[in-house]
């Protein structure tokens, strides 16, 4: 276990490291630094970083971090909880957060070509399995011929949703140019209907007598108070790429970022995860 004292040392060459996540040019420092080689932290002043976060697992491990860590590695945490996945890269894009934690890689790079944010990110922190639940049906295999699934409308994750659905045996032949608008006969040998919704709406679809199952996400798993233990498919753990991290703007000047990135990747927040969520409804770590 690493001591906050030697990561708060380290969160120098992080805090230079910030802006270099995926690029292979020599980064500029605009993580900001005090004098010398002081950061704010190192200095004895504190750094307050606005991070906007989902508020289950990621707002209650930011509050560990905040209760447990932060005083210590010269940081203090405002946590701003958000129930969507537009609102927070909204909000860091504008210059309202310093940083946020709610999603995964290839959510990130799809919000970043589609709307031309400016961000980088850190390593993987934790893993959230996504899905199938069903109030109607005891296994995928029940599900008849024709049955209604909800499904998020994102596309990185309505394609993580199809491979699901692959992987339970309902759907073949699964590829990332596949969008349930587009499935063929022979994807789809069961002619399934989808119900796209945003993702805190599927959720709710749950308990609708019209629909057979239900794709949902991680987050939205805890929220409502379900556990992947009820579930009638989980995604495999092993191999997974959608790890949640952490995300900043490109320009980000704010030493402590970079400290905070540190403090969620240490083992007492890797602890902490497996001791809130023994049932493996999220799992520290970066599997893929």
């Amino acid at each position: 276990m690493r001591k906050l004292s030697t990561l708060i040392a380290a969160s120098v060459a992080a805090a230079l490291a910030l802006t270099a996540c995926g690029a292979d040019a020599e980064p500029e420092n605009t993580a900001g630094e005090t004098t010398g080689t002081e950061t704010t932290a190192a200095a004895g002043e504190t750094s307050l970083v606005k991070v906007g976060a989902s508020p289950l697992p990621h707002a209650k491990i930011l509050q560990f971090v905040q209760s447990d860590l932060a005083a210590d590695a010269g940081i203090e945490l405002e946590i701003v909880e958000f129930d969507d996945y537009v609102l927070p890269n909204e909000a860091l894009a504008g210059g309202d957060l310093d940083a946020n934690y709610f999603q995964h890689l290839p959510y990130l790079e799809n919000q970043m070509t589609e709307k031309g944010y400016e961000f980088e990110h850190g390593e993987g922190v934790h893993i959230e399995p996504f899905a199938l639940f069903s109030d109607q049906h005891d296994s995928a295999d029940s599900i008849p011929e024709g049955g209604r699934i909800a499904i998020t409308n994102d596309p990185s994750n309505q394609y993580r949703g199809l491979k699901l659905l692959e992987e339970a045996g309902l759907l073949t032949g699964i590829t990332e140019e596949d969008a349930v608008l587009t499935l063929t006969d022979e994807k789809n040998p069961k002619g399934l209907q989808f119900e796209e919704s945003n993702p805190e709406i599927v959720v709710q679809q749950l308990t609708d007598p019209a629909i057979d199952a239900a794709l949902i996400n991680g987050n939205f798993i805890l929220t409502a108070g379900l556990s992947t233990d009820d579930a009638i498919a989980v995604e495999a753990v092993q191999g997974n790429p959608y790890a949640n991290l952490l995300v900043w703007r490109t320009d980000n000047e704010n030493p402590g970022v970079a400290v905070l990135d540190e403090l969620l990747h240490s083992q007492e927040v890797a602890d902490f995860i497996k001791q809130e969520w023994p049932s493996g409804d999220v799992i520290p770590g970066e599997v893929a």
